[in-house]
């Protein structure tokens, strides 16, 4: 279960210097449009060796190098804030983050004068938190195979679902920012190198119908192969209940490792199973750190005849990256 203190910093269980904290507030902008807006704001804090790595990001294209996006913009030694606080810091990138009810509510301003970009806006969470290492919360929780999904990275995790509001102004051009979506915060020991992959997302219909889901998947016989999907953490948000995802399976069909169109079936706690189906409106080469690629779409979602939309992050290490590229 998660505490409203994990909202905070926590205590390393480990003397690994690469013991990390982390906050991502990924959302959308225009959904009533063509091509909506993709956001997305982290920060990784390595509080035993003082840095902190963060990265801004606006897109509402299909690129495959980051400085494409509509904005792009990325730290990886920023120091953290003395005393460090989760719940009140600013950094050196213009980053200001205020969580003033813990695991409900931040409110978060970025400000790049130079590139003539504002974003403000609050998150209000429309659940609590989902703890995906808690079976009485998550029904895959119980031994689970640390090596999946980043597991020592996610030895500390939780999931929600939540309400943006604000607005986004870039170049003169201003954006609304009124949508459901999914934030995360995660602590434990985050190597530089990722060995494992992991598929984190999520589809947001209304603030009464969501599905977020975690797969692991194989990268296939090359980067435009189709991959098939098992499901190792989820939930679905329905009508202010929250029913965790007991089973799961699915398909993405990619370009260059980037999703076209998935496909998953999951079935909750409640014995209902959902089939959605996802297509690509954007792609995005998300670095989160230096070793990883999150290859980040975001998808207009369709199930049982409502219409939704959400991220599909994809991440492979640089390893498994390099040597899907270079097979004979």
């Amino acid at each position: 279960m998660i505490h409203a203190e994990d909202a905070q910093f926590h205590t390393p269980t480990t003397d690994d210097p690469h013991w990390a904290e982390t906050n991502y507030f990924g959302f959308y902008a225009g959904q009533d449009t063509e091509r909506p807006v993709n956001v997305g704001v982290y920060a990784l804090f390595r509080e035993p060796l003082g840095v902190v790595g963060s990265t801004v990001s606006v897109n509402s294209k299909r690129v495959t190098f980051p400085w494409a996006a509509d904005y792009w913009d990325a730290w990886q030694h920023l120091v953290v804030p003395r005393p460090p606080n989760l719940l009140d810091y600013e950094l050196a990138n213009g980053l200001k983050v205020v969580c003033s009810e813990p695991n409900k509510v931040w409110d978060v301003d970025y400000s790049d004068k130079a590139a003539d970009m504002e974003l403000h806006f609050r998150y209000t969470a429309l659940m609590e938190p989902y703890d995906i290492n808690d079976p009485e919360q998550d029904p895959l929780a119980a031994d689970k195979d640390m090596d999946l999904t980043w597991g020592h990275a996610y030895a500390g995790h939780f999931d929600q679902t939540g309400h943006f509001e604000g607005e986004l102004s870039l170049r003169g051009k201003k954006y609304t920012i009124d949508c459901v979506s999914t934030m995360d915060h995660s602590w434990g020991v985050r190597a530089e190198r990722q060995t494992s992959r992991l598929s984190w997302m999520h589809a947001h219909f209304s603030r009464d119908f969501a599905v977020h889901c975690i797969f692991d998947f194989d990268i296939g016989e090359s980067p435009d192969a189709p991959t098939p999907l098992t499901l190792t953490h989820g939930y679905v948000l329905d009508h202010g209940r929250v029913y965790g995802l007991k089973a799961g399976e699915g398909t993405s069909w990619r370009t260059g490792f980037y999703v076209d169109r998935t496909e998953i079936t999951v079935t909750d706690t409640a014995d209902r199973t959902w089939e959605l189906e996802g297509t690509s409106l954007t792609a995005f080469p998300w670095q989160a750190w230096p070793g990883t690629v999150g290859h980040n779409c975001l998808l207009r979602w369709t199930c049982d005849g409502q219409v939704g939309f959400g991220e599909d992050m994809d991440f492979i290490g640089l390893g498994e990256l390099t040597a899907a590229y270079n097979r004979d």
